[in-house]
């Protein structure tokens, strides 16, 4: 069943988003809505809703210039037009006779065969269905997407009695392979999984924070990055959906489960209802369980809400012995484990919440979903857990957890104690074939499912595929003959151990053993963020503070010498960036054969932060890329092109998606973007493997013609500008006079040719000397202890 074109029905925020999600993966959508009630342009309301879509922060599309693919239209007026469309979403309010008169509609208009689905956040399928007729109801699932849409990687997929198998399937596949989400197969049960469970824990932290007497900003302190939650922890997550939308589920699930064990828990908080009474619902009406002020100096404050008496109060700074313990440590399972070890009334807190939590999660298996596989995809990917419930009782250690539990008078189910009496020790485990599960059903260990086409390195490596490995990378054997290079350091930042293992691949390629190799990691499996965020500053800042100059130019000419052996190999090398993808990490990108990006990639050249430039050839490569294509013959002035480049290198511009990067050219137009995450390493090997079957040749070197000392001037007056109208420090002027100095081909005329390793030395160069200006070595520091840049 092949979707090639949608029509989303309602054109509010959530129908704008699905409909932008679509544009990002190139497919043209027909966004219906009503006629406004004072007449006029009958599809002025879809088109207000297009128009909305380019204000929506974070940006839903990943190039503006995508919304084309949407096109506005009314229900009576385009009537007609529903039958060009392969799949109908419908995104109306959560009002079931509204919802029945637009089915209506769909069945007069539809085409045969078209699959019809509902992003009900709660209404049950076989609800909306009853009315339906048979062929209808044989194509009709419930596709729930989350908001954002773009950046919520879940889709919960609900397929009904009469669903067939295979409209399920084309659905799971469109979804999953063309807009990227990671699909989790749901029960018609109210709020399906990642609501159910997750809106669950959000009723145990108001039980014991009123037990234990904690604030808001305590509960978000333990149960934010600390706990492998996301930022916005539990508050200020309630106040990014909407308080009232907090408070319609949680009453959605009381009302609807009557025989589920907790439901007692699932009761709005007085507070929570006196918010509602006062219209402070969150971020929609400016305040909630925070509010963002002006303080009397002028700048922001964030105030806090007190619960006991409903008035905001300045924020304050939470300590708590166990969250102090727990910083250093590395992941999110020894970060929970160190915790929930505690004794302080955090300790007591996120414990109490986890073990409610852990319990409730198992008690659903095979209710919500059929195994624990959904449930744990369901929580990272709704609600950006870095680990879901039974990855994190497998980290806690299963049998230790349970005993506790029991110790304290809890109810283990039944189905967990029969696991750890079989000698099962873990939800997860593997075999040399990679990754199996425990199966509550039947108690078998059936594999954990991967989509065809996705390769996991976790099971590479379980199968013993690891060939060599340092503190910061590995080399795998990702077989067909392709090598992998897998960084693992912190950020996976590049250092003095990773340029060693490349070479060691790169030698390996050389030799014959391997005949391709792609360069890549997975850490958002274990909650990562990037794929590379940058050179490993830290080393930067020891060779300058020990005056090691000839130690440091040593270690920029190796990563330098490096990646030019990567970019002109006689074996195909694709990179496969994702995420944060910042500095030396799309140098390390662009120093390709070819390069297969996730949709969400977020790039930039921001090394000038720190008072550095990009000199791992950075500047070399966007100089080529925008003026090495350039026909031979042809006579052109490289000013607007290395003044654009510039641009991008003097003010750390960062493009916020792989669209974005590849009209910005940090990727190629030619290079492969793919909207799953999951599917890049796999999507890089099949592209490695083509370009060999190809007949892979490196390219041939060029030169380019440079602007030289006059456009140099050019820059240098910008800068002027720029500083004396405030929007650059001085400190600013002085780097951005060296970008300028390497972009423009150093101190030779306009119209100078300039090779490669011309750019790569002026790089070096400018990079040493900034690195010993005292102020370059201060914002290295500042960006070492706050996290962000020093502007000086």
């Amino acid at each position: 069943m092949a979707i090639e074109k949608v029509a989303v029905l309602g054109a509010g925020v959530m129908g704008q988003g699905i409909a932008a999600h679509l544009a990002n993966a190139g497919i043209p959508s027909l966004l219906f809505d009503i006629s406004p009630r004072e007449g006029g342009d009958p599809r002025a309301m879809a088109k207000a809703g297009i128009a909305n879509i380019g204000k929506l922060k974070p940006p839903a599309l990943y190039r503006a210039a995508d919304v084309g693919f949407i096109t506005a239209c009314n229900y009576d007026a385009d009537a007609a037009r529903l039958g060009e469309c392969d799949l109908v979403i419908e995104v109306v309010a959560e009002v079931l006779a509204i919802k029945e008169k637009v089915f209506g509609w769909v069945a007069q208009n539809r085409k045969p065969g078209s699959i019809v689905a509902s992003n009900t956040s709660g209404i049950p399928l076989a609800v909306m269905a009853k009315s339906m007729s048979d062929d209808m109801r044989a194509h009709f699932v419930i596709t729930h997407f989350f908001n954002p849409v773009r950046y919520m990687q879940l889709l919960e997929i609900v397929s009904g009695a009469d669903t067939l198998p295979s409209v399920s399937a084309a659905v799971a596949a469109f979804g999953e392979r063309v807009l990227g989400k990671g699909i989790v197969y749901a029960k018609d049960t109210p709020a399906f999984v990642a609501n159910r469970v997750g809106t669950y824990g959000m009723c145990s932290v108001f039980h014991h924070m009123a037990r234990l007497g904690l604030t808001v900003e305590q509960v978000d302190a333990v149960f934010g990055k600390a706990m492998g939650r996301p930022d916005s922890a539990v508050f200020r997550t309630a106040d990014l959906v909407g308080i009232d939308t907090l408070a319609h589920v949680i009453q959605g699930i009381h009302d609807s489960c009557p025989a589920d064990e907790e439901r007692g828990r699932f009761v709005v908080p007085a507070y929570v209802a006196s918010l509602i009474e006062a219209k402070r619902l969150g971020d929609k009406t400016g305040s909630g369980f925070y509010k963002k002020v002006k303080n009397a100096e002028g700048k922001s404050e964030i105030l806090a809400l007190d619960l006991a008496t409903l008035e905001y109060r300045p924020s304050e700074k939470v300590r708590f012995p166990c969250l102090g313990a727990a910083r250093n440590a590395e992941t999110a399972a020894e970060k929970a484990k160190i915790i929930l070890a505690g004794t302080d009334v955090a300790a007591q807190f996120a414990w109490s919440v986890t073990a409610d939590t852990l319990i409730y999660a198992a008690n659903r298996v095979g209710e919500i979903a059929d195994d624990v596989v959904n449930i744990d995809r369901g929580m990272r990917w709704g609600f950006r857990w870095e680990q879901g419930p039974f990855q994190t009782w497998d980290a806690l250690g299963v049998q230790a957890t349970a005993d506790r539990m029991e110790a304290e008078g809890r109810v283990v189910p039944g189905w967990v104690k029969d696991m750890l009496a079989s000698g099962r020790s873990s939800f997860y485990a593997r075999d040399g074939e990679g990754s199996l599960t425990f199966a509550a059903r039947d108690r078998s260990a059936p594999r954990v499912p991967r989509s065809v086409g996705q390769l996991s390195l976790a099971d590479v490596k379980a199968r013993g595929g690891e060939i060599d490995s340092n503190v910061s990378a590995s080399l795998l054997d990702l077989g067909d003959g392709v090598l992998g290079l897998e960084f693992h350091s912190k950020m996976n930042a590049l250092d003095d151990a990773i340029f060693p293992m490349y070479g060691k691949a790169l030698d390996l390629l050389d030799a014959d053993k391997y005949q391709a190799l792609v360069v890549g990691n997975q850490a958002y499996e274990q909650g990562g963020t990037a794929f590379c965020a940058g050179a490993n500053i830290m080393m930067v800042l020891m060779f300058a503070m020990q005056g090691d100059w000839a130690g440091l130019e040593g270690a920029v000419k190796g990563m330098q010498d490096g990646l030019m052996r990567a970019k002109y190999s006689k074996k195909p090398i694709v990179t496969a960036p994702w995420g944060l993808t910042l500095g030396g990490g799309v140098e390390v990108t662009m120093h390709s054969a070819a390069t297969v990006a996730c949709g969400e990639m977020y790039s930039g050249l921001v090394e000038v932060g720190v008072g550095l430039l990009p000199a791992g050839g950075g500047c070399k490569e966007m100089l080529f890329r925008y003026l090495g294509d350039i026909p031979p013959g042809v006579a052109y002035d490289p000013n607007p092109y290395v003044q654009k480049v510039f641009e991008y290198i003097a003010t750390a511009k960062i493009f916020m998606s792989a669209g974005e990067a590849q009209d910005g050219r940090f990727l190629r137009v030619t290079d492969r973007v793919e909207m799953d995450p999951e599917a890049v390493i796999g999507s890089a090997k099949r592209a490695a493997l083509g370009l060999v079957a190809g007949g892979y040749q490196p390219p041939r070197r060029k030169t380019i013609k440079v602007p030289g000392v006059s456009g140099r001037a050019t820059l240098e007056l910008g800068l002027y500008q720029f500083n004396k109208g405030g929007q650059a420090t001085d400190y600013d002027v002085v780097v951005g006079k060296k970008v300028a100095h390497v972009l423009c081909g150093g101190d030779v005329p306009a119209g100078a040719v300039r090779t490669e390793q011309d750019i790569l030395d002026l790089e070096r160069e400018a990079f040493l000397s900034l690195c010993g200006n005292p102020q370059t070595q201060a914002r290295i520091q500042h960006m070492l202890e706050k996290g962000k840049p020093l502007r000086n």
